[in-house]
């Protein structure tokens, strides 16, 4: 099992989407084997090259790819994405999650920075009314980040990690 680390970083297989974009929303550098073309007969051993040359976590549900990982491989054994960071912070990889934090993207997981008026104006999907909000802006993808309703959902259920673990 990986060692904690303060910036702990993870590289995750094709069947941790929705784990991945977890990750992402609590700040953590987390790729994703989704960004590899599907179909490719390489793509563990790329997995495990990112992992070891970046010096990533790589977090599985294939416990093959993990046996080749070893100890910079996490199986993850639930299919539920809040057993699985239940997983993590058990093992002592990370700790109970803390607030959302708009500092990734959660569809490429490019750093986002803070949003000018003009990319919050040209969101038509952005919230009415805008004060007392902050919004974030991923430069690659062009999408505006802001935490509302989504992010209070998403919150609640991180609550149920904090719960489970406290």
């Amino acid at each position: 099992m990986p060692e904690r680390k303060a910036d702990v970083r993870f590289v995750a297989d094709r069947m941790l989407g929705t784990l991945t974009r977890y990750l992402r929303f609590l700040g953590y550098d987390t790729l994703s084997a989704n960004s590899i073309a599907r179909g490719s007969s390489r793509e563990d051993t790329l997995l495990l090259h990112i992992a070891k040359a970046d010096g990533r976590v790589l977090l599985t549900r294939d416990r093959e790819l993990a046996r080749r990982g070893g100890t910079s491989a996490v199986l993850l054994e639930s299919e539920d994405v809040i057993e699985q960071l239940s997983q993590l912070i058990e093992s002592g990889i990370m700790p109970a999650p803390g607030s959302l934090r708009l500092q990734r993207c959660s569809l490429c997981n490019t750093p986002l920075r803070s949003a000018t008026p003009r990319e919050i104006a040209s969101a038509e999907y952005a919230p009415k009314p805008q004060s007392g909000r902050d919004f974030a802006w991923c430069p690659v993808c062009r999408k505006l980040y802001w935490l509302g309703s989504h992010a209070d959902h998403l919150a609640g259920r991180l609550a149920r990690v904090r719960k489970k673990e406290g």
